[in-house]
């Protein structure tokens, strides 16, 4: 383990939340859009973006025992995976004037649901918030070892 484990630990968190609340933005801006992807020459609504994340480093607990003295990046953080659709059905609206409206007078509506959004964004908020401080108590902490000599 390096001297800057816990702050390398902490700007791959910053990170990752920083994209999911991007993705959450990009989610509530998109939130009434019906024509998003073209689709085998019809349009699809837009399709709820979500951020898949995983630890930075290795997998197995095996791994870990056996390479622990070895490696001091196991464990470093977190890392995105991947940015998925989410798979749920998309709404239903009854509105026969609407351009994209079916025969029976129903637009499929974007599945993205902005009360869900908003706990995702607070959630990211928070957890950003806790690693900057876990940063900030890190840098302190550095700093009182730099003391110790004077």
């Amino acid at each position: 383990m390096t001297i800057f484990h816990s702050i390398n630990t902490s700007t791959s968190a910053l990170t990752a939340q920083r994209l999911r609340m991007d993705v959450v933005s990009a989610n509530m801006a998109n939130a009434e859009t019906t024509r998003a992807n073209l689709v085998d020459g019809e349009w699809q609504p837009y399709r709820r973006k979500m951020v898949v994340m995983q630890e930075n480093g290795k997998q197995s607990f095996a791994s870990y025992l056996s390479k622990a003295s070895m490696n001091p990046n196991i464990g470093a953080g977190v890392k995105v995976k991947q940015i998925a659709d989410d798979q749920t059905p998309f709404m239903l609206v009854y509105n026969p004037e609407h351009p994209d409206a079916n025969e029976q007078g129903y637009v499929q509506m974007p599945n993205v649901d902005p009360l869900k959004e908003m706990v995702d964004l607070m959630s990211a908020t928070r957890s950003y918030e806790a690693n900057v401080t876990t940063l900030n108590a890190s840098k302190n902490m550095l700093l009182k070892a730099l003391e110790i000599g004077r």
